[in-house]
């Protein structure tokens, strides 16, 4: 079966709108900080490229989760579970390089973790390619395959995204050490 039976989208939806609003909050503050303090540890440019890089990757997921709830969507791809994971396992390094930072001189620390962001990337991109593979494939009618490749293209994004971010800390990491 090309679709897994998925329970409790409201909820869900709403836990990651929830911090995506958190998350734009927290944005807006250290845009805000960003530019009225004197002194920042690296070039205020990359700081604010950084911040809008995660930002993107909050914004996509959840405008694909938003998608899943608006769409009346009630059965998940198991590509697209596969792509969440991916990105979900991006956050977590994209998270341990954010925290490295403080600690710059740890460089190959947060260099391996901008590496296996990267290599997270390529994953998703092979993902999505057989994800719409089996989708076209499945036979399910026009409208949910536009959804799907909507929500999955939105999913990759983000993991594009996550990509971006390891670039901009590999680059702080190595102008800086």
């Amino acid at each position: 079966e090309l679709f897994e039976d998925f329970r409790d989208i409201p909820r869900k939806v709403k836990g990651i709108k929830d911090v995506e609003h958190k998350a734009d909050d927290v944005t807006h503050a250290a845009f805000e900080l960003l530019y009225t303090q004197f002194i920042t540890p690296f070039d205020r440019a990359v700081i604010h490229r950084l911040l809008s890089a995660i930002d993107d990757v909050l914004d996509l997921t959840d405008a694909a989760t938003e998608r899943i709830g608006l769409y009346d969507i009630r059965t998940v791809m198991p590509e697209a579970r596969e792509l969440a994971t991916v990105l979900l396992a991006q956050t977590r390094k994209m998270q341990e390089a954010v925290h490295g930072l403080r600690n710059i001189k740890d460089s190959k620390k947060i260099l391996d973790a901008c590496l296996e962001i990267n290599s997270l990337e390529n994953q998703a991109d092979s993902l999505l390619r057989r994800a719409l593979a089996d989708l076209f494939r499945s036979g399910a009618d026009p409208l949910t395959i536009i959804k799907w490749k909507e929500i999955l293209d939105l999913i990759e994004t983000a993991t594009d995204r996550a990509e971006d971010v390891a670039n901009v800390i590999e680059n702080v990491v190595l102008e800086n050490i």
